[in-house]
């Protein structure tokens, strides 16, 4: 089990390396210059006395060549520093500091009704004994996959928020403003989880332990519940270590439909000014995320399934 654990850990600190290296490279080819953003020029230096520009360049490490930027940035980003944002002049970390708690509490909402409302699904299609119901609830979850997230948060606002009035349609409301942003992030989450752990407790249903169990007199729900559920759970806990970095990645579109602060429109503005530091400050962070639940996830497949750890630690794939 150490063995399992420190390769694993290793892994995610090989992740969060790159996802690192990757933002800092692809910030570097976008076209413009921060710098001249932040001086209020532009794409146009004329307008800007040179010796500021030239002062702001040296105070921020960009008139060093790449390959020394990209050292000196990930020595401090590896004590936890990752300086100052270019267009606000607030330390990173008290930027995504500020935004965290919204976008996390968006996240977490979304994620659990993506649990809920996906393995109810796959449950009650695979538990049912009629043939067209089944065929009914199996065919929702590739309709809640296709369906865009912004189309979906869209229609939601027109219906619920416009015509009913039920719900507020923007802002960070408390509770109610929460419900329309979350489901809206859940439907193509949970639609995911549904597929995957409906095709595998159809798959783990038709095992010879289970037959063993009907032919012991077994009822359908302890069936289900107690023999299949906890071996066709792997695959799906797997989906949902993975969908964790996409929850965080539309959180960037939901928070713009819904006009939520949080951390994804910081990311868009950032992105929009090319604001290096803070761009790789909320890469890393969101990469962090995301090792953290998957390491979670693969320190919890040996709880569940002792011949992982005995196989040499190898992750069950959804495949």
């Amino acid at each position: 089990m150490r063995r399992y654990a420190a390769l694993r850990l290793a892994q995610a600190a090989g992740v969060l390396w790159a996802a690192y290296t990757v933002s800092f490279l692809v910030l570097d080819l976008l076209p413009g210059d921060p710098v001249s953003a932040m001086a209020g020029a532009g794409a146009d230096q004329a307008g800007v006395d040179p010796a500021r520009i030239a002062r702001l360049r040296a105070e921020y490490g960009f008139d060093e060549p790449i390959p020394v930027q990209y050292v000196h940035y990930l020595g401090r980003a590896l004590r936890g520093d990752f300086g100052d944002s270019v267009s606000g002049g607030r330390p990173v970390t008290s930027v995504i500091g500020d935004a965290l708690p919204s976008t996390l509490q968006l996240v977490a909402a979304a994620l659990a009704l993506a649990v809920l409302l996906g393995g109810g699904l796959a449950l009650a299609a695979t538990y049912t004994s009629r043939r067209w119901l089944r065929q009914l609830l199996l065919s929702l979850p590739p309709l809640g996959v296709s369906v865009p997230t912004f189309w979906a948060g869209l229609m939601l606002v027109e219906i619920l928020s416009f015509r009913a009035r039920l719900l507020p349609a923007f802002g960070n409301g408390g509770l109610r403003g929460l419900i329309l942003p979350a489901v809206t992030l859940a439907i193509p989450t949970g639609a995911v989880v549904a597929q995957v752990l409906a095709k595998s407790l159809l798959t783990t249903l038709d095992e010879p332990y289970v037959q063993t169990a009907r032919a012991k007199g077994a009822g359908r729900a302890r069936i289900h519940l107690r023999h299949a559920l906890r071996n066709a759970s792997l695959p799906a806990l797997t989906v949902v270590g993975v969908l964790v970095g996409q929850l965080m990645a539309n959180s960037v579109v939901i928070e713009t439909v819904f006009s939520r602060n949080g951390l994804g429109r910081v990311t868009a503005g950032a992105v929009t000014t090319q604001d290096i530091p803070l761009v790789q400050g909320v890469v890393v962070f969101g990469s962090l995320v995301f090792v953290l639940v998957n390491l979670i996830v693969d320190l919890a497949y040996p709880l569940l399934d002792p011949r992982i750890s005995a196989a040499g630690g190898r992750r069950w794939s959804p495949a």
